[in-house]
């Protein structure tokens, strides 16, 4: 440094650093190291370590762009209506639950999904007397994807054919690893919960939920609210197992009130 810059450093320091701070700074990437290399004629072997480094950069930088995806689609994706009913009785005795299918899965989460640029398909086995697997993988535009895999047996409940067997279990699998791949929390009357549900645990019969109702009437309960705690939908969805308990629960406040 010569004798003047030394002098307007020390009449004006405060500008001096400033000018210092505010330098920006600039990030190299790879592919910059890469372009300086070649014009320096660098060695074949230097190059291919930038080289080696420059994928490895943009593999992380596609991670990232994943992550982030990922985290804004879930922050919009709502709760998915469950839309289909299954009802029936078999030796077991009586299933009865709700669910979302996988149509009404994708049609909710396709759109916020194609929006941050995410996409899935899905990767399905069923080779001969072997369960069926499925793999959803879900992709982001950039490349990166990550993988979710479920294996079961042939459904073989009612009277299926060997093909209906394969296609029963190929669904159930598909909505199942989608919901999984994508963070998707089960839901509370999911058939994985009902899957062995007997007629105890499954809903209250019609005169029962008459005979809920009219004490609901009797006492001024709130119907919405009742429902809230109980955490159904309505009076029919009430577990037969909660039925007499539901029933001295209000016959105890009719008394009250009365």
């Amino acid at each position: 440094m010569n004798t003047v810059s030394s002098a307007l450093i020390e009449h004006e320091p405060t500008t001096a650093k400033r000018e210092m701070v505010a330098a920006p700074s600039v990030s190299v990437t790879p592919m910059d190291m890469i372009d300086r290399a070649l014009t320096s004629n660098a060695t074949p072997e230097t190059l291919e370590r930038l080289l080696a480094l420059q994928e490895r950069w943009e593999a992380s930088q596609a991670r990232k762009a994943f992550d982030e995806a990922m985290a804004a689609a879930k922050a919009e994706i709502p709760v998915i209506s469950k839309n289909r009913v299954v009802d029936f009785t078999s030796s077991k005795g009586r299933t009865h639950y709700r669910h979302e299918d996988l149509a009404e899965i994708a049609r909710t989460v396709n759109p916020i999904l194609s929006k941050h640029g995410l996409s899935y398909r899905f990767r399905t086995s069923s080779a001969p007397t072997e369960p069926v697997s499925v793999t959803c993988v879900v992709s982001h535009r950039l490349g990166y994807f990550e993988e979710n895999s479920l294996v079961g047996p042939r459904d073989e409940s009612g009277n299926k054919n060997s093909l209906q067997q394969v296609g029963s279990t190929l669904t159930y699998l598909q909505r199942m690893t989608l919901k999984a791949a994508l963070g998707l929390a089960a839901a509370e009357d999911d058939d994985a919960k009902h899957a062995g549900d007997t007629a105890d645990d499954g809903p209250i019969t019609s005169e029962q939920a008459a005979a809920i109702r009219k004490l609901i009437e009797e006492t001024e309960t709130d119907i919405q609210r009742f429902c809230e705690l109980m955490k159904v939908e309505s009076v029919p969805d009430i577990a037969a197992s909660q039925y007499e308990r539901v029933i001295k629960s209000l016959e105890a406040k009719k008394r009250r009130v009365s």
